[in-house]
């Protein structure tokens, strides 16, 4: 998810891209077929980075912040490629609320593994959320334990209404 960093956002259409200079041989306006095959691997680069945080942002929807950033780079046609990017989710626990925490960790894990190749940060953030779950579902047991031990203390003021087990 925090691969790299900052630049232009992602929108749901591919923005147009529009060469901002071509200034190899302007004469002809032709490329090198160096040039061509570093624009096919731009162009392969910038289409896995940007499904990999599509898939990010589609997963992780409520708990993202904003939308993905994108490190760039321009290739010899003048256009800017993603080389990187970035899709930053809120990963805080939910105060006094275990149930939605756990909902919650369960949707990190699930918005960090959710690209065909998670990288080894989305991993780290998913192991992360995974250890979150834990602890909210511990911390959900103690509460139903206090709960039940508090049902059956024999000591409660009030017992009007409470059933009774005799044996015969």
């Amino acid at each position: 998810m925090n691969i790299t960093a900052v630049t232009s956002p992602l929108t749901s259409t591919a923005p147009k891209r529009t060469p901002v200079s071509l200034e190899k041989d302007t004469s002809t306006n032709k490329l090198s077929e160096q040039d061509l095959q570093q624009i096919k691997q731009l162009k392969t680069r910038d289409s896995i980075v940007r499904a990999h945080e599509m898939a990010h942002i589609t997963a992780g929807h409520g708990i993202t912040k904003g939308s993905a950033h994108f490190s760039l780079q321009r290739g010899a046609d003048g256009i800017q490629y993603a080389t990187g990017g970035e899709v930053q989710i809120d990963t805080s626990k939910i105060a006094a609320d275990p149930v939605a925490t756990l909902k919650k960790a369960i949707q990190i894990q699930t918005a960090a593994l959710a690209p065909l190749q998670p990288s080894s940060q989305d991993r780290t953030i998913a192991a992360n959320a995974a250890q979150m779950a834990i602890e909210a579902q511990a911390e959900i047991k103690q509460q139903a334990n206090k709960n039940a031990s508090s049902n059956d203390s024999p000591d409660k003021e009030n017992t009007i209404g409470e059933l009774l087990d005799f044996k015969v």
